[in-house]
């Protein structure tokens, strides 16, 4: 009986590490700045996060000295495919309150200045 249990929490465990949050994966961004780029998101902690995975222009992929950079940071969940946190925008530099919200196959992503009042937005689609 003991081992039954033992069996049973072990997949309960296993089960819990196996779930992955829907928005992972990799998403391309919009066309900004002449270019475009692939940002792999994946789990940062108990938050989400998007770097940089691949950049491209007219021409096609390109070497960026922003690829491994994070671009979505410490996204947490608040429900209903709504997340909060920060957005780098490499074409400044700047950091902005950052919300995502996603819908199937597409993450609208907001950067936001003056406490939300003032927001700039993409919408994403999933390559992967």
């Amino acid at each position: 009986m003991r081992h039954i249990l033992l069996a049973i929490c072990l997949m309960m465990v296993s089960a819990g590490i196996a779930v992955a949050d829907p928005v992972e994966g990799v998403w391309q961004t919009e066309v900004d700045d002449g270019a475009y780029a692939h940002i792999r998101m994946a789990p940062c902690g108990a938050l989400i996060c998007g770097v940089i995975a691949r950049t491209f222009d007219s021409r096609g992929e390109f070497a960026s000295d922003e690829r491994g950079k994070v671009l979505v940071r410490d996204m947490k969940p608040v429900g209903g495919g709504a997340y909060e946190g920060r957005v780098w925008r490499p074409s400044n530099g700047k950091i902005y309150l950052g919300k995502m919200n996603l819908q199937g196959d597409r993450l609208k992503l907001r950067g936001c200045v003056a406490g939300g009042l003032i927001c700039s937005s993409q919408t994403w689609v999933r390559v992967q």
